[in-house]
């Protein structure tokens, strides 16, 4: 039944762009292009859904344990996802520190969970655009002032789709909130996850990427995509940089013997503000999408196993989904790739050396 109305879904929502973008004005090669990759996501996402389908209910037995102790940071932590992740670190007795754009809708989250009755762990929220690189330094700056010792990054925030926009930096906007950003943040608080990592207890960097990865590509020849913009190839790009600096830092990390562990991860296809502009919210029932998503809850579930779990301590440099270890697209595995972006992104950032003063 699931299966059927997936292909179903999804094969409404081709046709339905194909006739938009059929009629638009875009040059012809443009709308080919933007029908191929609708298509192809389709399918990479159909396979998602059923993935999680079948998963899902396996998460509920994922090993979560206690962290009392820990410092932990996430981006985007006001909304989504992000929030249920917050929840739980603080079940768990952790220290949650939240970098939002909005940081009363952080407090609010807070709020929310001592009112629940949740007595354990803190949270402290502090300013932070992704879209603003002197944000995400001022950040970074705030934060070491304040802690020695962070045990866990998890870049969380993301911006998916959405018309042609570019930073105050001159990036395309998917390309830093989703990657850029990060890659600086995490540059930034290397010496505090270093400081709090250990031989038998890594600190770790937890990036929350996408299936969406499966389709991307490193245009290094026009990153912003300035030439011909579209949303789902800047996203995949985005979400497939999260991927290769995450292996290349797990090197990096392994050739210093730094007491540090990078994941990267799919949290599954679920149903959060991400996907409100989208044409598959707007045109698939609502009671598809309640069938076929996953909430934040069950969304948050493989972030807080790859803070976490302990079965993961030697695992550093893999991709998870659905708490499981999968192979991530073979570009992801390229070391060429992952060099040649890490050095590309430094150069675009000013960065020597990377993770230091």
């Amino acid at each position: 039944m699931e299966l059927f109305i997936i292909a179903a879904v999804g094969l409404v929502i081709v046709l339905v762009i194909s006739i938009l973008l059929l009629f638009s004005d875009k040059p012809i090669k443009h709308i080919i292009a933007e029908i191929k990759y609708e298509i192809i996501y389709n399918v990479v996402g159909s396979k998602a859904l059923l993935e999680d389908i079948v998963l899902r209910e396996k998460n509920d037995s994922a090993e979560i344990p206690m962290g009392k102790g820990k410092v932990a940071l996430i981006t985007g932590g006001a909304r989504g996802i992000g929030v249920e992740v917050v929840k739980k670190l603080v079940e768990r007795d952790v220290h949650v520190i939240i970098g939002c754009r909005n940081v009363s809708s952080g407090e609010k989250v807070f709020q929310d969970i001592r009112q629940e009755g949740i007595e354990k762990g803190d949270v402290k929220v502090f300013p932070l655009d992704l879209a603003s690189l002197q944000s995400i330094k001022s950040f970074a700056n705030m934060i070491k002032s304040k802690y020695s010792k962070i045990h866990i990054l998890i870049n969380n925030a993301g911006k998916m789709f959405g018309p042609y926009m570019e930073t105050e930096d001159g990036f395309e906007s998917q390309f830093q909130t989703n990657y850029l950003g990060h890659f600086l943040l995490t540059h930034l608080l290397l010496p505090e996850l270093k400081a709090a990592g250990e031989e038998n207890s890594k600190s770790r960097i937890v990036n929350v990427s996408s299936c969406a990865h499966l389709v991307g590509d490193i245009d290094f020849d026009d990153i912003n995509f300035r030439k011909q913009y579209i949303a789902s190839a800047a996203y995949a790009q985005s979400k497939l940089a999260q991927i290769l600096f995450s292996n290349h830092l797990h090197s990096l990390m392994k050739q210093e013997n730094a007491p540090v562990a990078v994941y990267s991860l799919h949290p599954g296809i679920v149903d959060t503000e991400l996907f409100d502009g989208t044409y598959l919210k707007k045109l698939a029932p609502g009671w598809a999408i309640r069938m076929l998503f996953k909430t934040p809850q069950q969304g948050a579930v493989t972030i807080l196993y790859a803070s976490l779990s302990h079965k993961l301590e030697n695992h550093s440099g893999t991709y998870l989904s659905n708490c499981h270890i999968m192979p991530p697209c073979e570009l992801a595995y390229s070391t060429n790739l992952q060099d040649k972006l890490f050095e590309y992104s430094k150069s675009l950032l000013g960065i020597k050396l990377f993770g230091k003063e």
